[in-house]
Formats: structure tokens, C-alpha cells, sequence
């Protein structure tokens, strides 16, 4: 684990202050990282040692705290949380930099909106990588309501749903907005259709743990894509894959492969 905190800057979009992270060297090719729910841009990509391992292979390396997480702001209406304004905020902090074309990275939510991101602006997304979410992008991942109920409980001994006890236990250990957390898991879960994913053709790379019960099968999702790989990481589940070598791994041979694209 990394703790090293990067400095973090703000920006406005849609009326919301946004905080961010811009590291790595200045004149690599920009990586976007896109962090999952009730998580925040270092406690998916700092701590984890993305940060480090694609700061150390020389790429430029941008994190935001998504609306309603981390250091930027909470909105408590559910509307401000569909994945298309969302990805909205993406391209936002693109703009905001002058980057006309970045790497794209999204690990479970992050995934789902990196990709709303890329059917919107596909001329702004180099190439796609979707960590934690496979054919759940589509066909959904179960029922979320128990853990909006867990969020929302008046503490986390009086959760007794299994999932929605490891995201309360979650939202409390990142020091989350509760409520924030509860509207942004109700508002944030719009499905891609299948002819929309089949409409990307920028190179991805589809990574889910073997033992993740929530994404859904990556060659599934891979196999609905023009350009898509999928990758099994072994023994991961939801919660540990984001962070595993062999992820990072195939993620630096994959973008090594799409460099010349």
C-alpha cells in the first residue's frame, strides 16, 4: 500500500467544486483514472500503487474524486448521479487541463461511466480500461437497493445484508457522506445496451477478479466490443482485484500496445 498523498486541486463543473489530482510526468500520455463507488481517487489508485506504477513507466496520471465522494462535492439528488453526467465531470477535467485525448481507466462504477464517457466523446478516449465490471455493464449487477438501506442504517451493526455490510463498512472507513452515497448508488446505475458497447472500437482491456460475485463475466462484455481483450485475475475478488500486479501488469502491456495506435 502507498500512502503517499498527492496534492489535489479543484475545479467547477455543473456547479460543483471537483477535486483532482494531475501527477507523473507532464509530458506523458495522459491516463484518467476514474474511481468505483464509495471510493475516492486515493483509495483506488494512490494506496493501491497505480499512481506509482504508471507515474513510474511515464505516463501522466489524472485522478478526480467523483461527485459525492472524497474532497469534492455532495450533492444529495440522485438525478446528479446518472453515469452520463458523471462521465460528463470526466471530460470536464480534460478540458479543464487542455488534454484533448487520454487513456481512459475505470474500476466498477468508474468503469460504467467510462464508458458512458466514450459513447459521448469517443475522440477523447484513446483507449478503454474497465477494472471490477464485466457483462454486469449490460445486464446489471443484482439488486442494490439492500445496500442504499445499509448506507442509510443507523449503524453498521444493525446491517445484516452481506453485501451491503461490506459497502457500509466501506463508506465508513473512507469517511464517506453516507446520504451522497445512498442517492448516488440509486441514480448511478443505468445500464449500456449491447448495440451501444458494440459501438466502441477504441482498443480495451476487460479486467475482472475470478472471484468477483458483482461484474459479471469480462469475455462476455469483450466479446460485444470490435477491439476488446478480456483478463482474469486470479483469486481477486470485487474489493482486492483493483489493486492486484497482474492487473497492473497486463495494463502496462496493454498500453504499450495501443501506443502506436
Amino acid at each position: 500500500m502507498n500512502l503517499n498523498t498527492p496534492t489535489f486541486s479543484s475545479f467547477t463543473h455543473d456547479g460543483l467544486q471537483l477535486a483532482f489530482f494531475d501527477e507523473g510526468d507532464p509530458a506523458g500520455v495522459p491516463v484518467l483514472l476514474i474511481h468505483g463507488f464509495a471510493s475516492t481517487a486515493n483509495v483506488n489508485w494512490v494506496h493501491p500503487g497505480w499512481l506509482k506504477t504508471l507515474g513510474d513507466a511515464g505516463y501522466r496520471v489524472i485522478a478526480m474524486d467523483n461527485r459525492g465522494h472524497g474532497a469534492s462535492d455532495k450533492p444529495h439528488d440522485a438525478e446528479a448521479y446518472r453515469p452520463w453526467v458523471m462521465a460528463g465531470d470526466a471530460i470536464a477535467l480534460l478540458d479543464h487541463l487542455g488534454i484533448p485525448e487520454a487513456n481512459v481507466m475505470g474500476y466498477s462504477m468508474g468503469a460504467r461511466i467510462s464508458v458512458f464517457a466514450a459513447l459521448a466523446n469517443p475522440h477523447r478516449v484513446r483507449s478503454l480500461v474497465l477494472g471490477g465490471l464485466g457483462i454486469g455493464m449490460t445486464d446489471g449487477v443484482g439488486d442494490w437497493d439492500p445496500i442504499a438501506d445499509a448506507l442509510l442504517a443507523p449503524s453498521l451493526e444493525a446491517v445484516t445484508h452481506t453485501r451491503g455490510r461490506m459497502f457500509r463498512a466501506f463508506a465508513e472507513q473512507t469517511k464517506s457522506d453516507h446520504v451522497a452515497l445512498a442517492v448516488c448508488i440509486r441514480g448511478s446505475r443505468d445500464l449500456v445496451a449491447r448495440s451501444d458497447m458494440a459501438k466502441l472500437d477504441m482498443p480495451t482491456l476487460i479486467g475482472v477478479g475470478t472471484k468477483d460475485d458483482i461484474a459479471g463475466s469480462p469475455q462476455e462484455l469483450a466479446a460485444l466490443m470490435q477491439n476488446a481483450e478480456a483478463l482474469d485475475i486470479p483469486g481477486r475478488d470485487h474489493m482486492l482485484a483493483v489493486g492486484d500486479k497482474v492487473f497492473k501488469q497486463a495494463v502496462l502491456a496493454f498500453y504499450a500496445r495501443v501506443a502506436h495506435r
